[in-house]
């Protein structure tokens, strides 16, 4: 794209201020930002303008959806298992994770996956995580694809870390890493702001869209040379998390189910949890703040929460499911953040307060997208150390309380 065409595009939109500066820049940085607006998503700004005049899209109608249980899962565990291991030694199962953060929240600025949270040894976030893989690993006698999502701002660190750590043990030949794509910031007014003079303000576009960012990277085809059949999506953030779990794989297979969400209990009624339910008889999730207080309250004849069943980011996908919906876009959701930017002056501001809107896409939104779900209810002592905040809930402190319990040395 050279200059004209940016400016006729920008022109279209009305964003003919990203190119204040250009004179300004130097060649190299002219040739990036041109690049950044032949980018440009410039739907984003279509969709800012429906949202601000008619808010988020309705929710559907809401209803309970149960799990298989932990006791349910218990009596079938050898059929479950040998089901999944089968699929495992076949090549069938890859595994996803999400590290597209950084450690921002827990005092760390750099990725989150990175991040030490041994006591009286180094134990690091993506460490833990290998090690639950490599659980799998030696059961099933293979290793299982892994696809790292990173983000641009944590992408280089994200990889030489690994290569540093000589992968944790794992075969680095079954290691993929992946860029998450990116979305543009704006301001209140819809206008898109610049971080610098030369450089777009943009932000990860959200966990939801990991299976376009595969395809934009060029993944597809080696899922397919590969017959990799399902896929294991998972956060890095939760440092229990049973990645490529048999049992899981196995349960999902046998129940003919279009993907598979592991939940646990809620430890309270107003847990801070998404809740997988039904919304429009398809599955689909409920996040905390959107439920009413009948639903918070309502339970069953057993005495069980109606909504009871807990959402951890970690789902089973078909793969030949995700690739049908890749020009099916998914829902943007709005985020009011604190975006540094520069000013009409040239000056780059860091803000105290929000000042303008991200966008992201989620998980769930995905999960809506498919025909059935089966809900697969496991022990949250075992399987759930979410490390979100510094202190307090949810955090490395709880997350350490949690890994001891579970034999981990820390």
């Amino acid at each position: 794209m050279d200059i004209t065409q940016a400016r006729e595009k920008l022109a279209a939109c009305g964003q003919t201020h990203l190119l204040r500066w250009y004179e300004e820049l130097t060649t190299y940085e002219q040739d990036s930002l041109l690049s950044q607006i032949e980018e440009l998503d410039t739907d984003i700004l279509r969709f800012f303008a429906d949202y601000q005049k008619n808010g988020e899209a309705a929710r559907g109608k809401l209803e309970p959806l149960g799990a298989l249980t932990i006791e349910e899962i218990r009596n079938n565990i050898d059929k479950f298992e040998n089901t999944g291991l089968d699929a495992i030694r076949q090549g069938k199962v890859g595994a996803v994770l999400l590290a597209g953060g950084m450690g921002t929240r827990l005092g760390f600025d750099k990725p989150k996956g990175m991040c030490n949270i041994g006591e009286t040894r180094e134990l690091y976030i993506f460490e833990c995580l290998i090690n639950n893989l490599m659980d799998v690993v030696d059961r099933a006698g293979t290793f299982i694809p892994l696809f790292i999502m990173t983000s641009e701002k944590n992408d280089e660190d994200t990889r030489a870390f690994f290569k540093e750590m000589k992968y944790f043990g794992y075969n680095e030949e079954y290691v993929h890493f992946f860029t998450q794509e990116m979305a543009p910031a704006v301001d209140c007014n819809g206008n898109i702001l610049l971080e610098e003079k030369g450089r777009i303000a943009t932000s990860p576009n959200g966990h939801g869209g990991w299976f376009s960012s595969m395809v934009a990277a060029g993944l597809l085809p080696m899922l397919k040379r590969d017959g990799i059949e399902w896929l294991n999506v998972f956060a890095v953030d939760n440092v229990l998390q049973r990645i490529a779990d048999p049992a899981f794989i196995g349960a999902v297979i046998l129940s003919g189910a279009a993907s598979g969400g592991k939940v646990v209990s809620k430890a309270e009624p107003t847990e801070r949890i998404g809740v997988l339910c039904l919304e429009d008889g398809t599955p689909s999730v409920v996040e905390y703040f959107e439920m009413t207080q009948e639903m918070l309250d309502n339970r069953e004849p057993d005495g069980r929460l109606s909504y009871n069943y807990g959402v951890i980011l970690n789902y089973l996908f078909r793969t030949d499911s995700l690739e049908q919906l890749v020009d099916n876009p998914l829902p943007l959701h709005v985020v009011a953040k604190k975006v540094p930017y520069v000013d009409e002056n040239g000056t780059v501001v860091s803000p105290e307060s929000p000042n303008g809107y991200k966008f992201e896409t989620l998980a769930l939104d995905l999960v809506h997208m498919q025909e059935s779900c089966l809900s697969y209810e496991v022990d949250r002592q075992r399987e759930f150390a979410p490390i979100k905040n510094a202190e307090g809930v949810d955090s490395i402190f709880t997350a350490r309380e949690l890994l001891r319990l579970n034999g981990v040395k820390l």
